[in-house]
């Protein structure tokens, strides 16, 4: 089952996340498309550990998303379940993990410096990073996506759900938004992924 996770983070960083995975002693399942997160962790009833990736993620974004979820179990196995699940303790450990990771051998340049930057203080989700969001965009196979501060203002846009938008101003962090069916108002993260099409 190893051997079957690791093609999908890029060659140089298979040496040491096999060696994380057989210390951690996890169960690791690459699941299909789930457009509310990339990953998760969890404890069975049964004790195990079980780490789930999505498998349509690119390598970057997978080896990163793995890297997240281990480090949710050493930071449980470390600090006990009392932890916030993305605390100071899990930061840590996050960035502890993955600061080996951060090389050119494994990351194309262009990535390296936004993930020193991300890195610095980690969030809950790299999504939440707009530039390294992006960024990681570019390395995903040919998906007709785009984020929503991409959108021109005044332009209506589609969810994964079928659900119409029309993008709306700007405020600090996020977008205005609103339904185009029932006229509410809607705040979008920058980097939320949608689908422009063409309106009849």
């Amino acid at each position: 089952m190893r051997t079957q996770l690791l093609d999908f983070i890029p060659t140089e960083a298979q040496p040491q996340v096999d060696t994380l995975l057989a210390e951690d002693n996890l169960v690791v399942k690459v699941k299909n498309e789930r457009k509310t997160k990339h990953g998760d962790y969890r404890q069975l009833p049964n004790g195990k550990h079980q780490i789930t990736v999505n498998g349509n993620l690119n390598p970057y974004r997978f080896l990163i998303t793995l890297i997240h979820e281990i480090a949710h179990f050493e930071a449980y196995n470390k600090f006990g379940r009392f932890i916030k699940p993305h605390g100071k303790e899990w930061k840590h450990t996050f960035q502890h993990l993955m600061l080996p990771f951060l090389r050119p051998e494994i990351f194309p340049m262009e990535l390296l410096p936004l993930l020193a930057s991300h890195f610095k203080n980690p969030k809950a989700s790299s999504d939440t990073d707009t530039k390294l969001a992006y960024a990681l965009k570019q390395f995903d196979e040919g998906e007709d996506k785009t984020f929503v501060f991409e959108v021109p203002i005044g332009k209506n846009f589609k969810l994964y759900n079928g659900r119409i938008f029309k993008r709306g101003n700007q405020r600090r962090k996020r977008f205005e938004c609103v339904e185009v069916k029932t006229g509410k108002l809607y705040l979008f993260n920058p980097n939320a992924e949608v689908e422009l099409f063409d309106e009849k």
